[in-house]
C-alpha cells in the first residue's frame, strides 16, 4: 500500500512540474482567447475564417479546420497523399502531422467524410498488393480515428497496383506508387 501511495505522489509531483503551453500570438485573438470556427470549435485560432487567426506552421502552410479549407492550396489539408517506404503500412514521420491534420478536419467537420485509397507499387502478386494497399489506408484511418474522426466518416478502398500515378519501372516511378489517397467525398 505504501508503495502505491509512493508511486502516485511521484507520479503528481511529476506531472505538476510539466511545461506550461503558451499559446503563439499568432494563434489568438486580440483578447487573448482563440478564435471560435464556423461550428463554435475553439482551439487557438484553429477553424477562423479565411485563414484568419489559423496557425502558420513552419514549412509556410496554414492550419485551419474551416468546412472550406480542404479546397485552399495555402492549407496543409490541400495535401492529400500519403506516400510509403517500400513494402511497409507504417505511415513516416514526414506525414503523420498531415494525417492528424485530416482527423482534426474531420472532427471539426461532422458532416465532411472521406475514402481512403490504398495503393501499392507492381512488385509482389496481386493478393499481396491488395492486402498491403488496404493496410496503408487502414494504418491511416487508425491514425485520423485518433484524432477525433468518426468511424463512420471514413470508408477505406485498396486498389493495390492497378491505380499506378506512375508507369516507370524505376525507384522513383515505384515510390510515388506507394501511397494511400485521402479523398474528400
Amino acid at each position: 500500500m505504501k508503495k502505491l501511495l509512493l508511486i502516485s505522489m511521484l507520479v503528481l509531483s511529476v506531472a505538476a512540474c510539466g511545461e506550461r503551453i503558451k499559446p503563439d500570438d499568432e494563434t489568438t485573438g486580440e483578447n487573448g482567447q482563440g478564435s471560435a470556427g464556423q461550428d463554435g470549435a475553439t482551439a487557438g485560432g484553429i477553424g477562423a475564417g479565411s485563414g484568419a487567426g489559423g496557425t502558420v506552421l513552419e514549412s509556410g502552410k496554414l492550419v485551419s479546420y474551416e468546412k472550406n479549407a480542404i479546397n485552399d492550396p495555402n492549407n496543409v489539408l490541400s495535401e492529400k497523399v500519403v506516400y510509403f517506404a517500400y513494402d511497409s503500412n507504417t505511415v513516416g514521420d514526414d506525414y503523420l502531422e498531415l494525417v492528424k491534420h485530416h482527423g482534426k478536419y474531420l472532427s471539426f467537420n461532422a458532416g465532411a467524410s472521406v475514402r481512403l485509397e490504398g495503393h501499392a507499387d507492381e512488385r509482389g502478386t496481386r493478393e499481396y498488393n491488395v492486402a498491403l494497399a488496404e493496410n496503408r489506408a487502414q494504418a491511416v484511418k487508425q491514425i485520423m480515428l485518433y484524432e477525433g474522426a468518426s468511424n463512420d466518416q471514413i470508408s477505406v478502398i485498396s486498389y493495390g497496383e492497378e491505380k499506378p500515378v506512375a508507369f516507370g519501372h524505376d525507384d522513383e516511378s515505384m515510390s510515388l506508387n506507394r501511397r494511400a489517397e485521402i479523398v474528400y467525398q
